[in-house]
């Protein structure tokens, strides 16, 4: 009576770790998923992978531009801000190109070299801006990215996925796989085992 017990404690606690294995393969896949349709297509078209040296030319905080989006609403949001326009020189070739924070800079205004997140607050976004306008005067030189292939003229000052987020984006999801397959390979072993230990003890009688 009590080996039955024991035998059927067992199979629950096989059962559960199963399924513990089988759910975090399942959201390690998830998790590949949306790396694959979120980051990685920004990552793969983003043209500034090689990064240098800039230096800075000029900063020029301009009057308020007009920026518009659309949120995915029928109605187009649109916002005015101070433009701040950061010129610099290339790997002190004496070329002279605009400056932008990063990819998403360039696609929401192209005249602008940094737009705050938050548009609304209009003495929040000027604050933010010359403190941006400050650094740049602060720190003369600094490392960048530009395009090897010069199909961009421009440059960025961070990148948005670089290869180093992109490594910690699979850590996780690859150390969840590793961990659901572990899980479900000692439960397959422990369940051979048990039926080779248990055809055994019949042959012994």
């Amino acid at each position: 009576m009590l080996g039955k017990k024991l035998v059927t404690s067992q199979k629950r606690g096989e059962t559960r770790a199963l399924c513990l294995g089988l759910g975090m393969v399942a959201c390690s896949v998830m998790m590949y998923f949306f790396i694959g349709i979120t980051i990685m297509p920004s990552y793969t078209n983003s043209v500034w992978t090689t990064e240098t040296t800039c230096k800075l030319l000029k900063t020029n905080i301009k009057d308020k531009v007009q920026c518009s989006f659309n949120n995915g609403a029928d109605d187009e949001n649109i916002f005015q801000y101070p433009c701040l326009e950061v010129l610099v020189d290339l790997n002190f070739s004496g070329q002279e190109v605009m400056l932008y924070h990063n990819e998403e800079t360039q696609e929401r205004n192209p005249k602008c070299s940094y737009i705050p997140r938050n548009l609304k607050n209009d003495k929040e976004v000027k604050m933010l801006i010359e403190t941006a306008a400050e650094n740049f005067r602060k720190h003369q030189t600094f490392p960048c990215y530009y395009d090897p292939e010069r199909r961009q003229t421009s440059v960025i000052l961070i990148r948005l996925y670089p290869p180093k987020g992109l490594f910690f984006a699979f850590l996780w999801p690859s150390l969840m796989l590793t961990g659901g397959v572990l899980i479900i390979i000692m439960v397959k072993v422990s369940q051979y085992v048990s039926v080779l230990s248990a055809w055994q003890y019949k042959t012994n009688i």
